[in-house]
């Protein structure tokens, strides 16, 4: 009697390197979370921000083992090759966010006044929040392109610079809404137009590549992503020269933190934040159009 289950099931999704690493992943967010709703506990915005990353990331990754283990993926239209690619590169960015911010603001060495069975129960959580953002780089690593490969965009170094753009674009979001006053000046606002419109721009990109309607588009995408990301190298290079002038200079803003300026609440602090990560993403537009010239869309991979 032949067996009618096994066609139906797809072993490798859980025996091949990557599939370990998504278990792997599984068993280290539950872990995780477990430990800190149990007795580790969490608070405030940075407490809910790390609890909200663990728990996405284990329920993405448990509907992706169970889509591929069981080929249901084949029914959702969706780019699976791009999706399981930008989950992987998000997941690993905001893990290791939360895997710095949670150790850095609920972890302490002495027992008091928490005790020590709570400080233990944060220690254990932190490590394995550290070995969650291990095992969502390996997948990046596993599944990124090899050169002279045929695969998804979102594995290509240009497709996986996309999410770093708009994880970037959202820190400097974070920091614009954090009293960093860029409503002073004309110029600032310029430069909050930039990040805007870069950030929206890419994420439609991300959004077309992983729903794999790009074929479907009246314009040459491929061309149009390009034009767009020299276009992108532009605009943050003008607001990397005009957020420093109108926050640092003398006759604009301050050129060192005010003495009286309160800790987490100070415009200044903001404003250092966003003119260092808008040449970090200056950086990562530059790059990207420079591997931009190396790859080619493979939409429904």
């Amino acid at each position: 009697m032949e067996s009618t289950g096994g066609p139906y099931l797809n072993t490798a999704a859980v025996s091949s390197p990557v599939g370990i690493a998504r278990l792997l992943q599984m068993t280290f967010g539950c872990t995780t979370f477990s430990l800190v709703a149990h007795q580790g506990g969490f608070s405030a915005a940075y407490g809910t921000f790390c609890m909200f990353v663990w728990t996405f990331c284990f329920a993405i990754t448990v509907f992706i083992i169970a889509c591929e283990f069981t080929h249901l993926h084949s029914c959702l239209s969706l780019s699976w090759g791009n999706f399981t690619a930008a989950f992987a590169m998000l997941a690993t960015l905001m893990s290791i966010t939360a895997a710095v911010i949670y150790p850095l603001y609920f972890v302490q060495v002495g027992c008091y006044p928490i005790g020590c069975e709570v400080r233990d129960f944060r220690i254990a959580a932190s490590v394995f929040a550290g070995l969650l953002f291990v095992t969502y780089a390996a997948e990046v690593f596993l599944t990124r392109a090899k050169p002279g490969q045929v695969t998804s965009y979102m594995a290509t170094v240009s497709g996986l610079l996309k999410i770093v753009q708009a994880f970037v674009a959202c820190i400097i979001f974070g920091a614009l809404v954090n009293d960093s006053q860029y409503g002073k000046y004309v110029a600032t606002q310029w430069c909050v137009a930039v990040y805007s419109f870069c950030f929206v721009v890419t994420v439609v990109v991300v959004a077309f590549s992983v729903t794999g309607k790009t074929a479907l588009l009246w314009f040459p995408f491929e061309r149009s992503v390009v034009i767009y990301t020299f276009g992108a190298v532009l605009l943050y290079a003008s607001a990397a020269v005009i957020w420093p002038v109108f926050c640092f200079d003398s006759k604009y803003g301050s050129p060192r933190r005010p003495g009286l300026c309160a800790k987490g609440k100070c415009p200044w602090d903001s404003q250092l934040v966003i003119a260092i990560f808008t040449y970090v993403n200056l950086l990562l537009y530059v790059l990207d159009l420079a591997y931009s010239q190396r790859i080619r869309f493979v939409s429904h991979i």
